[in-house]
């Protein structure tokens, strides 16, 4: 029951250089797995309580996670830029037809579902992070079925279509698929890349659109969570949260440019077997610590 307990344990004081260790470990965490399929959330939740450390909680996860914002801001920049230059020309005249001005549409509408799915985690789940669905049981089972929903996605995804023909109605599903990521093990990217390439989507392009995608919505919950962080013992303060921060953001940084180098050349299939062992090893381990 080892593992168990370490999970349900309440983090504790940490010194600065123990706190300073832990969030630059969680920063290259967080960095890896953030834009590949496989679930951010999970990781930062597993490997902490594996080295037992305890869950560090939402709030540090979610502050860490805004070194991965500023990683994909400075990478898609001139995407960012050319976004909100069609989106400017598109208010003014009226004509959303450009494809920058529906990238930027589509990615507004995206954003919707997983801010109104965060919002009412916070009013109606006010200790989510002891909730079954943080649960280390869950991230496995939950790791599992979006495994075998990537593979389905690669078998059936026609992969023909590029950022150019983005429409409206892509952000709203696409963004649905984002807003089941508030579910740990579910995987932001993960969830988005599966929908895009169910939706038609090439691979890169689907990846491009996922990273994207993120930035509202992980800035906004890494500003909302900000404070708590600050103050949570797991955090340790203003200085080992900007060294999680920091390692996150160059880490992603990397880990978003092997991607897009590896979509444009590779189907999914890896991920799809890293999540299926991930889970059964979680699986088999939980077994191992009640048994034991």
């Amino acid at each position: 029951m080892a593992l168990i307990a370490a999970a349900a344990a309440p983090p504790v004081e940490l010194g600065l250089l123990e706190a300073c260790w832990h969030a630059l470990v969680l920063g290259v965490v967080q960095g890896l797995t953030e834009f590949l399929p496989i679930s951010s959330t999970a990781h930062l939740k597993v490997v902490p309580v594996l080295l037992g450390w305890g869950d560090p909680g939402v709030a540090v996860t979610a502050v860490i996670q805004l070194g991965s914002i500023a990683a994909v801001i400075a990478f898609f920049r001139a995407d960012l830029a050319q976004v909100l230059r069609g989106i400017g020309r598109a208010a003014r005249e009226g004509q959303w037809r450009d494809p920058s001005a529906r990238l930027g549409l589509a990615i507004a509408l995206g954003t919707v579902p997983i801010v109104l799915g965060g919002l009412a985690i916070k009013r109606f789940v006010p200790d989510y992070d002891n909730s079954p669905l943080r649960s280390m049981g869950s991230i496995a089972v939950v790791s599992i079925v979006m495994a075998l929903l990537l593979a389905l996605a690669e078998l059936l995804g026609r992969r023909q279509r590029n950022l150019e023909a983005v429409r409206p109605v892509d952000g709203v599903l696409v963004g649905l698929a984002q807003a089941l990521a508030l579910v740990p093990g579910v995987s932001r990217s993960g969830s988005t890349l599966t929908a895009s390439l169910f939706d038609g989507w090439e691979r890169a392009a689907a990846a491009r659109f996922s990273f994207l995608l993120g930035i509202p919505a992980i800035t906004l919950a890494g500003l909302v969570e900000l404070k708590s962080a600050v103050s949570s013992p797991a955090g340790g303060g203003v200085i080992p949260l900007l060294v999680g921060i920091v390692s996150a953001a160059v880490v992603s940084w990397l880990a978003i440019a092997w991607l897009l180098r590896f979509l444009q050349r590779h189907s999914t299939w890896v991920f799809v077997g890293y999540r299926l062992l991930f889970g059964v090893g979680i699986l088999l381990w939980l077994r191992g610590t009640v048994v034991g």
